[in-house]
């Protein structure tokens, strides 16, 4: 058993003592991409597998994860320390990639990966797009990848039915099979760790404005569903956990009290994952034990575990804006986006880390969405659905928009890499406040098909230079502009 002091002192040696020292510039990036296959039936898993072998041979990437049956669901590089894996489901493609401090790099990285496996896929009628929804949920076989992790997961998804009304659960357990996020890690210091969560906080609702990419609904009228999986899931059953922070923190020991106030679901013993009810931590680590069940093989079986300081690490945290145990924050709140802008996300983030008090005093003084009986949490759950509320004056939040902008090109033009040019596609959206979503949904109404945009969303283009130049990378004598 352990008392509260003790458990602070383990999640500031956790989460804080990585922050303190100087902030550098380095960049993480995720991209999970959809799977589908273009003759509207499941992907072909046994496609999958070859063209993930090909891949390992084709970049020199080795296994590091091997499912039931034997095949690789992940791989890295050890010298950049990129990864591509299948995040739950063999419908979700995910690159990661190892830190690096130009965005450019990164994106040559993603760029050579991408129009392989594309590829690949293409010979046999399969394709990689840029959603936030697999457009082809109905039809794929929603499974979890045969592994411990993936099991156990979905298990305590599924069981949100012992609930009964304890929260308004949605109906899809599965929804982290074909669900898909562009994520962005950045280096934070101690001393900016309460501003980076109070003023991104702040910026989710309009974040929603000019990044939802995952329509969802008999009427598709919520632009970001992702937020409603997430939030209506068992993992929202303790909303600390997931979504935005309620409140405004004023100090680090404020944040360490948040994450004392969530709880844990799983932790591992022995190699197996146990799962159990949803428990905050300080009921958790106050237990002499924990009842949860693990999977032997043919099925579930109780048993009981001895909390342990360690099982601190097995904490998952589904926040927007989640301060990891690598001394960064992670954002989490953005849809995977069209293949051809990629890189928006990612360089959006970067510029405002880069103008943090800029960005903090624009929102701080707003009163073009703030200051009208909304908070950031209510204002987030409007802007992501089709029809916007007709309090706001949509030209003056346009207006809003375009000014973080200007602040997250100066911010990039300040590191002085040229990361500028990927965010030009975020103008255009912010002058019209039209998501990769509402294009979309725009567009069907009008008469294209969901083929149209699997195709247009799963498009490489070549970055435009200020200039006009097109950037084209060059990979062993292969010039790639664009592919299909």
């Amino acid at each position: 058993m352990m008392d509260i002091a003790a458990l602070d002192k383990a999640i500031y040696e956790r989460y804080v003592v990585p922050t303190k020292r100087k902030r550098t510039r380095l960049t993480g990036l995720e991209f999970e991409l959809p799977v589908v296959n273009r003759r509207n039936a499941p992907v072909d898993f046994k496609l999958i597998h070859r063209v993930t072998d090909a891949f390992i041979q084709r970049f020199s990437f080795h296994g590091t994860g091997r499912d039931d049956e034997g095949y690789i669901y992940a791989a890295s590089d050890e010298k950049t320390g990129d990864g591509l894996s299948f995040d739950c489901s063999y419908n979700t493609l995910e690159f990661s990639f190892g830190t690096e401090t130009d965005l450019h790099v990164l994106y040559e990285r993603f760029v050579r990966y991408y129009t392989f496996v594309q590829e690949q896929l293409g010979k046999h009628g399969h394709s990689l797009t840029g959603m936030g929804i697999n457009p082809h949920f109905a039809v794929n076989r929603n499974v979890p990848v045969g592994s411990e992790r993936y099991r156990m997961l979905l298990h305590h998804l599924s069981s949100y039915e012992n609930y009964g009304q304890a929260a308004l659960f949605h109906h899809y357990p599965n929804f982290g099979l074909f669900s898909c996020a562009s994520q962005i890690q950045m280096d934070v210091e101690e001393q900016g760790l309460v501003e980076t969560l109070n003023t991104f906080t702040k910026l989710e609702p309009l974040k929603a404005l000019i990044f939802s990419n995952s329509l969802w609904g008999e009427k598709q009228d919520i632009l970001c569903s992702r937020d409603f999986f997430w939030r209506n899931s068992l993992h929202g059953l303790n909303r600390h956990n997931v979504d935005m922070y309620g409140l405004e923190f004023e100090s680090v020991d404020e944040i360490i009290c948040y994450i004392r106030s969530m709880s844990l679901y799983c932790v591992e013993r022995n190699g197996k994952y146990i799962n159990f009810p949803p428990v905050p931590l300080t009921e958790y680590f106050a237990s002499e034990r924990i009842e949860g069940e693990y999977f032997d093989g043919a099925g579930y079986r109780k048993i009981l575990i001895h909390p342990e300081i360690s099982d601190l690490k097995y904490l998952r945290s589904f926040k927007f804006e989640d301060l990891t145990f690598r001394g960064t924050v992670e954002f989490r709140s953005v849809c995977e986006q069209p293949v051809s802008e990629i890189m928006t996300s990612a360089a959006f983030h970067a510029g405002l880390m880069e103008n943090l008090h800029v960005l903090t005093d624009l929102l701080n003084r707003d009163h073009v969405i703030y200051h009208r009986g909304y908070n950031a949490s209510e204002l987030r759950r409007m802007f992501v659905k089709r029809e916007l509320p007709a309090v706001f004056d949509w030209k003056a939040v346009s207006g809003l928009l375009l000014r973080i902008l200007a602040a997250a090109e100066d911010g990039l033009r300040r590191r002085g890499l040229g990361e500028e040019i990927f965010l030009k596609p975020l103008y255009r959206r912010a002058e019209r406040l039209q998501s990769p979503a509402r294009e979309m949904l725009e567009g069907l109404e009008q008469g294209k098909t969901m083929d149209d945009y699997i195709e247009e969303y799963g498009r490489l283009e070549a970055v435009r230079e200020p200039s006009g130049r097109s950037r084209d990378w060059n990979d062993g004598g292969m010039r790639y502009a664009s592919c299909g």
